[in-house]
């Protein structure tokens, strides 16, 4: 029942992500729509993530926050969509999930707040530097149709979505490993289903203003 998957959102934001897993997984969810400024920081939300962001899923009364976390979580709690491969063949899903959501993400934001670190400090920071942490992101993705082994994985999902929003707004330059990965991607039935979704809702909040 959608009652037992609660998702919190908002469809300009990271949530994008989680909803693309959602619909991947094909299970029945509730949605309830946040706003930054009013509903994201109200006691009963913070009570679920107190850093008052979204997304944020609560299924069977369980909270999990941040996009990775929902996203391998929801890969082991419903088995029978096969988003995750098997346990012994899990090190470059976790690597890549991790990775695209720890240095690739903390790189952008760096750059994207006017920070390039100098050479002592990229010895410090864990993504070392923009231009490193897409080499590497590069290199995962290089002639591959899926990040971890032969099929579509909730990895998929999260490095997926990175590049293709980083690509669509300049914050990942293009690189032709980068277009050829995403392409297939986008063409997926839960992809395009999750951007129906948000972009309908997006259009609903615009035209409210």
């Amino acid at each position: 029942m959608a009652d037992d998957l609660r998702f919190y959102t908002n469809p300009m934001s990271r949530g994008q992500i989680a909803r693309w897993m959602l619909e991947e997984v094909g299970a029945p969810y509730e949605t309830r729509i946040l706003d930054y400024g009013t509903t994201m920081k109200d006691a009963d939300y913070l009570a679920v993530n107190p850093m008052g962001k979204v997304p944020a899923i609560v299924h069977d009364g369980k909270i999990v926050t941040e996009c990775a976390a929902i996203c391998a979580y929801l890969a082991d709690a419903f088995p029978a969509a096969s988003l995750a491969p098997d346990v012994a063949d899990r090190a470059d899903y976790y690597r890549w999930l991790f990775f695209t959501s720890g240095p690739v993400e903390q790189a952008i934001t760096a750059k994207n707040f006017g920070i390039e670190p100098d050479t002592d400090q990229q010895r410090m920071a864990g993504f070392g530097s923009l231009p490193a942490a897409l080499d590497a992101l590069e290199l995962a993705v290089t002639d591959k149709a899926f990040v971890a082994g032969d099929r579509f994985s909730a990895a998929d999902v999260y490095v997926g979505s990175q590049i293709d929003w980083g690509l669509q707004f300049g914050t990942i330059a293009s690189r032709p490993a980068f277009e050829a990965y995403v392409a297939p991607l986008r063409e997926r039935a839960g992809y395009k289903r999750a951007k129906d979704i948000d972009n309908g809702l997006i259009a609903k909040m615009q035209a409210a203003q």
